[in-house]
């Protein structure tokens, strides 16, 4: 029994006592968004800003982030746990405390982070704690993880609204963390713009049907 087995979709985050170790190495990512044509890594464009969604799956997440004018590049990866340069493998594992994310760095003069957080909130179901529909672990759970204190700010009051909005459709409470931003980790070259190397792959996001208007 391998320890990926061992740990099979543990209901709770480890402790950074009890998470892999991780390696040193970074992760290799093509230089090229393959839709936008755009560089994948920083540094961006002056006044390029960037937040980084968890909200399930992350194929069909950067699909959801790709599609939106204004959006200047996405990556998907990992953030929200302990393990440096994780592999896809150790996350699935459960024993990083790592979320599956999507990088999204954006020009606000053409989309804002309010517009972003309406596509985030709309796009999945907020409620479900550790999973997301039939994906289920804690690195499908809903996050915000934000670049400034402002984005903060408006992402926190972003979730007041919706929940309410949830509430009045009888909805349970919402699930999703908001915090600062830690380390993000790139995902393999094989996960990056998967949906449109694979037009026909796997996406498992779903919403709950209720609107958010901010």
């Amino acid at each position: 029994m391998s320890i990926f087995d061992r740990y099979r979709k543990p209901a709770v985050i480890p402790t950074a006592e009890q998470a892999l170790p991780g390696r040193r190495e970074k992760m290799q990512v093509p230089s090229l968004h393959t839709v936008l044509g755009k560089p994948l890594e920083p540094p961006f464009p002056e006044g390029v800003e960037q937040v980084v969604f968890g909200l399930g799956c992350f194929w069909g997440a950067e699909r959801k982030f790709w599609q939106q004018q204004g959006v200047y590049t996405t990556a998907v990866g990992y953030c929200g746990g302990y393990t440096p340069n994780p592999s896809y493998e150790e996350v699935c594992s459960g024993m990083t405390g790592h979320n599956e994310v999507v990088l999204v760095a954006f020009d606000p003069q053409k989309l804002s982070f309010s517009q972003l957080l309406t596509l985030f909130w709309e796009s999945h179901n907020p409620t479900q704690g550790m999973r997301q529909g039939n994906d289920v672990g804690t690195q499908y759970r809903s996050g915000i993880y934000c670049s400034t204190a402002e984005q903060q700010q408006t992402a926190e009051a972003s979730l007041a609204v919706y929940q309410q909005a949830l509430a009045n459709e009888g909805l349970p409470a919402v699930t999703t963390e908001i915090v600062a931003a830690g380390e993000f980790y790139y995902a393999e070259p094989y996960h990056q713009q998967y949906l449109d190397k694979n037009p026909g792959g796997y996406c498992g996001l779903g919403g709950t049907g209720v609107s958010c208007v901010l």
